[in-house]
């Protein structure tokens, strides 16, 4: 690899520092701590562990960990909410570079050099990469293959990009701590989305936001569907307070969903009386089938899972709209 120089010094590598908000992850915790552990990077490297009251076993598990390696450090969390833990962990630290990592997901071998110089190269105030969701159940399989296919994503460049460019957002981020510090942060308003309004500020103020292909991060998706039903609320309502926010951040693709499962419910109804309206309901079911990759099994899974993650979605994010200005969403 091409040497490349500090962010702020004439020195070869940056100081890192690893942020990790966790909540009951024991059973992955120490995968994602592993794959930190192991990147090759000839600079500092820290890792600053923020711990939300858990039901399991992941507080000891930290605990343990930071006994072991000096470079692991616990940094408590009790509003229990993932920004509010993200800058517990980054006012804690002090690397030149701050990298996001969450507590289920595995960074790909090479993730924090290759994005370090990426920074420097393209003088991006955050880089990202692929998303890859990959799933250990026959049901986290067929969630995966919906999230990885642009009918279940909306071609979010993060999942479905291909080509390095410049974004509007990435998934989880490798930052310039000096433009976080001037942004502000996270908002810890946001329980979720707020990665992709942070990338609103900074791209505000003047700074670049990169997506690299060549990066990328395993990640398993839920385990039930009641679980990615929530998730997918979670996001479209808090979607609406971030467009609250910024309004011009509003995208097409955001409207889609609550376009297609109005237009799906309309079918069904109309359909009883009608029969010609049911044939609404079955494009859209036959373009998620043929539009996911995968096993029959997946597809035939993804005809309820897509509409379970598009219609909570559509929930969460119109109820959200409607909601009073400073009104809080229930966590």
């Amino acid at each position: 690899m091409e040497e490349v120089t500090s962010l702020n010094s004439d020195a070869a590598w940056p100081s890192v520092s690893v942020v990790m908000p966790v909540r009951n992850e024991a059973k992955h915790i120490l995968a994602a701590v592993d794959a930190v552990l192991d990147q090759e990077y000839e600079g500092d490297i820290d890792i600053w562990i923020a711990i939300a009251p858990s039901d399991d076993e992941t507080e000891q598990i930290v605990e343990e960990l930071a006994q072991e390696n000096p470079k692991v450090h616990p940094v408590r969390n009790d509003a229990g909410v993932t920004p509010v833990g993200l800058n517990a962990a980054i006012s804690a630290s002090s690397g030149e570079v701050v990298v996001r990592v969450d507590g289920h997901v595995k960074l790909c071998d090479g993730y924090i050099s290759r994005a370090v110089e990426t920074m420097v190269r393209t003088g991006a105030v955050n880089v990202g990469g692929r998303q890859v969701a990959m799933g250990v159940t026959g049901f986290e399989k067929a969630v995966a293959a919906v999230m990885m296919s642009v009918v279940g994503s909306g071609g979010a460049e993060y999942r479905v990009g291909e080509i390095e460019k410049a974004v509007d957002t990435v998934f989880l981020g490798v930052f310039d701590r000096r433009a976080g510090d001037e942004v502000g942060w996270f908002d810890e308003s946001l329980i979720r989305n707020q990665d992709y309004e942070l990338n609103i500020r900074l791209r505000a103020s003047g700074g670049l936001v990169w997506f690299d292909p060549d990066l990328f991060v395993e990640y398993q998706p839920r385990s039930s569907l009641r679980a990615v039903a929530r998730q997918y609320f979670e996001y479209g309502l808090y979607k609406a307070k971030v467009l609250k926010l910024h309004k011009s951040s509003m995208k097409f693709r955001q409207i889609i969903p609550p376009i297609a499962m109005l237009g799906l419910a309309l079918s069904l109804i109309v359909g009883t009386w009608f029969k010609p309206a049911l044939l609404i309901s079955f494009t859209y079911l036959t373009v998620l089938f043929f539009g996911v990759r995968g096993s029959a099994r997946s597809r035939f899974r993804a005809l309820l899972i897509a509409p379970v993650m598009h219609f909570s979605w559509s929930v969460g994010l119109l109820n959200g709209l409607v909601k009073r200005r400073g009104q809080t969403p229930d966590r």
